[in-house]
């Protein structure tokens, strides 16, 4: 276990937090970060954004131009570090690598932690990358069933923002969100194979609103923490009652039954996206609600896929051509 008086020799960033969005990494992350011991940040996004044109395992040089990209990026502002932070951070820095682990030590010195690390659920797609960055790094991956992800996605989502932003959309949501869910999830668990059984874990969201005590301990063992009931207590002192207040912004404890999509998804729904996502369902331990697809709903899986197909083939090749360029 870390104790108090060695943290100073652990590197950050410590930890991430990833899944699929909607899955409870807020929960999560709110767990985490009322350890004593360890700094969780939200949703700050520019680790690999800012270097995406790079390829993975580049660990660049660290330029002004460089600092002033991170220093303005969309959401760095999250991270919430005074300009004097930064410089500090830029100026024991070399590498890339090494500016993000300062800037990390730095949020978590100004919180009273010597351990900080970050929850971005977007994160799971760019493993390969962040392990390259930081190959001593901790990630958790949280899951949830894809079917209330979807209740979740369907109430959250805006053409401009998530997976609205694909143009099938608007004829077929269900479907995107299966996809969407699906590819999220296969992404980090495809890329955990290639990592350390010590560098990454998964955790179901179920269990952590069933069983948060259990969870939670298997997590401090996983990130040799040693276990901290404030982690259970996040939410005292900061609860809010006003009404129509999500389950987010009411700072609600563990919660069941939030979402639910036995009773709340419409059968049409459930039957396409487990059309779409059922094996994943499956090798997760979830059951299914549908023996068999119908042919119509066949049929409209059947051309979501190819139109999901071509969308990824047609990103991943544009990807290319802009790094075959730089």
């Amino acid at each position: 276990m870390i104790e108090q008086e060695t943290q100073s020799y652990v590197r950050n960033p410590y930890l991430f937090v990833v899944g699929c969005p909607r899955s409870g990494t807020t929960l999560l992350q709110r767990m985490l970060n009322s350890h004593p011991l360890l700094a969780v940040a939200n949703d700050s996004h520019f680790i690999p954004r800012v270097i995406k044109d790079l390829a993975v395992g580049t660990d660049p040089k660290l330029t002004p131009d460089l600092v002033e990209r991170v220093r303005t990026y969309k959401r760095f502002y999250r991270l919430e570090l005074p300009d004097a932070a930064v410089e500090e951070a830029a100026g024991r820095s070399r590498t890339y690598s090494e500016f993000v682990g300062a800037l990390y030590s730095e949020y978590g010195r100004l919180r009273g932690k010597a351990l900080a690390g970050e929850k971005t659920p977007d994160y799971v797609r760019y493993l390969p990358c962040l392990h390259a960055l930081f190959p001593w790094v901790r990630t958790i991956h949280i899951i949830r069933d894809g079917r209330d992800v979807a209740l979740s996605t369907l109430e959250w989502v805006k053409e401009s923002k998530g997976p609205g932003r694909f143009g099938l959309w608007r004829d077929e949501p269900v479907a995107v969100c299966a996809l969407w869910w699906r590819r999220q999830v296969e992404t980090g668990r495809v890329a955990s194979e290639s990592l350390d059984s010590n560098r990454y874990q998964e955790v179901k969201y179920e269990d952590l609103i069933d069983h948060p005590d259990a969870s939670l301990r298997d997590l401090s063992a996983f990130l040799e923490l040693p276990f901290s009931p404030d982690m259970l207590a996040y939410h005292e002192g900061r609860m809010r009652h006003d009404p129509g207040l999500s389950a987010k912004k009411a700072w609600l404890p563990p919660t069941q039954g939030l979402r639910d999509w036995r009773e709340q998804m419409k059968y049409r729904d459930v039957e396409l996206f487990e059309a779409l996502a059922g094996d994943l369902l499956t090798s997760l331990g979830y059951e299914h609600a549908t023996s068999a697809v119908s042919p119509a709903i066949s049929r409209t899986a059947g051309r979501c896929r190819r139109w999901w197909d071509s969308e990824m083939t047609r990103r991943e090749a544009k990807r290319i051509g802009r790094l075959s360029r730089l």
